[in-house]
């Protein structure tokens, strides 16, 4: 799930395309405060990296991450401070505190680099083990 896409036009812009590994494609989000990212996984996993690119002036300056196991409210993880670049930015950082084991991660992009809010996803990955 996704907090929104840009004029509700998700053939061209939904959330389908933070997964498709074509480049030519992205999530869109429309403007607004605090946009965000909910993974549900169809199985537990252990999560150790993050990898997302975005689209440099449409990044978020904050990422926070949370989590949680089925059936329990969402708990911080971490918060991620990436840059303000068109390059795939790999988190080795957020989940090396702990074993950090989901059946739910949500990202929640909390300070847009574009005045209008907007957040641009070319690929989001989560790298782990069941």
């Amino acid at each position: 799930r996704v907090s929104s896409v840009l004029n509700r036009d998700v053939k061209q812009f939904g959330k389908k395309h933070m997964f498709d590994t074509s480049e030519e494609t992205c999530w869109n989000s429309d403007q607004g405060t605090c946009q965000w990212v909910t993974l549900d996984f169809p199985r537990t996993v252990k999560v150790s990296q993050l990898h997302i690119q975005f689209q440099g002036g449409f990044s978020s300056r904050l990422c926070t991450l949370e989590g949680c196991r089925a059936g329990e409210g969402l708990v911080k993880i971490s918060d991620l401070y990436p840059e303000d670049i068109n390059a795939m930015q790999i988190s080795f950082a957020a989940f090396q505190v702990e074993e950090t084991v989901l059946d739910k991660l949500k990202i929640t992009f909390e300070n847009s680099t574009d005045f209008f809010g907007r957040i641009v996803v070319y690929h989001l990955g989560v790298l782990g083990e069941r």
